[in-house]
């Protein structure tokens, strides 16, 4: 059964292009007393070549957890307990350590927000680029540094010949993301993950490196899951956007019905954070000491949700298609007429 995030894809094209699909993925983290706590649980959806797909939410709902699994690196000292994550029709889980090392890097790949915890900061930005180049393309010395110096001229550095001898501290944190990004698609990767990797830029270097992902994702025809807290990218940037909370996807649709026709309460929340409206943003910043998890019945978000009712309560609602494309995990949605 194919994962509802690739429903709007029609089935001949999914056939054909489908590049990552998750099936019923649940993460845990273990606890010293008690049962171990889910941090996510039962993530489904996929993801065609050439699509950019968003996932949103707010801090610890799981954003990074995902990012990292879907790569077979859970955080420590959590760990996958189900589901499935097929790239390219093979299931990651039943790799090989061998066989994920050779994958990572060259057909998928991570560009993280901060760059200078990414680089090593005792070797030169050239010497990084062309070391991922040589082992995961088995290039020679001179082809490696050949393929570093084009890459950092395709992320716009500047002066790109003089910056392959630079170090990591005599970069600028926008020319350090763009290594990173360098890094990431030297080996041109079918599938990228970008974890809020503009989130500590300005917004003139975040307006750059965005333009500069979506350009890059098209000549390359690189898939991305783009993890973000700022709705607002997303807006701009993805085809389709997926809401996470507490662990759970409680809204998938593409992108101009989920910002004009919100269906679910949290989404509709969420979007009011970035409202100009005092009373809107009043009613999402209220302190949520009630947050579910993973254990017990009901919707996770009922105890915050202003239409709840007592089966929200007792029965945990399923991901439903209400329009094409668009997916909600409500008994209650907002339905407009």
């Amino acid at each position: 059964m194919m994962s509802p995030l690739s429903a709007t894809t029609p089935a001949d094209a999914r056939a054909r292009d489908l590049l990552l699909d998750v099936r019923h993925l649940t993460v845990e983290f273990p606890t010293v007393l008690g049962p171990a706590r889910i941090v996510l649980q039962d993530i489904s959806f996929s993801l065609v070549s050439g699509e950019i797909v968003g996932v949103v939410g707010e801090s610890g709902a799981g954003k990074t957890t995902l990012a990292r699994s879907l790569l077979g690196l859970p955080p420590v000292p959590s760990r996958i307990v189900s589901g499935e994550i097929l790239f390219r029709g093979r299931d990651l889980r039943t790799l090989r350590d061998a066989e994920l090392r050779r994958i990572r890097g060259k057909d998928l790949s991570m560009i993280v927000p901060n760059p200078r915890g990414e680089l090593n900061p005792l070797s030169t930005v050239g010497q990084q680029i062309a070391a991922v180049a040589s082992v995961h393309l088995s290039l020679g010395r001179k082809q490696a540094r050949q393929a570093a110096l084009e890459m950092l001229k395709a992320v716009q550095i500047p002066d790109p010949a003089r910056r392959m001898d630079a170090y990591p501290h005599e970069l600028s944190g926008g020319m350090a993301q763009r290594v990173v990004i360098a890094m990431a698609l030297v080996c041109s990767p079918g599938f990228v993950i970008s974890d809020d990797a503009t989130s500590g830029l300005d917004v003139t270097v975040q307006a750059q490196i965005l333009d500069l992902l979506r350009t890059l994702a098209e000549t390359r025809h690189s898939s991305m899951l783009f993890i973000t807290r700022d709705v607002g990218i997303a807006a701009h940037f993805c085809d389709r956007i997926a809401v996470i909370y507490a662990g759970r996807i409680m809204e998938i649709a593409p992108r101009q019905r989920f910002f004009f026709e919100p269906s679910h309460p949290y989404t509709i929340m969420l979007l009011a954070a970035f409202s100009h409206s005092a009373e809107l943003r009043r009613q999402w910043t209220v302190p949520d000491v009630r947050r579910r998890t993973g254990a017990g019945g009901g919707c996770s978000y009922a105890d915050r949700c202003p239409l709840a009712q007592d089966k929200c309560r007792s029965v945990e609602p399923a991901l439903t298609e209400l329009a094409p494309g668009q997916f909600t995990r409500c008994h209650f949605p907002v339905v407009r007429r």
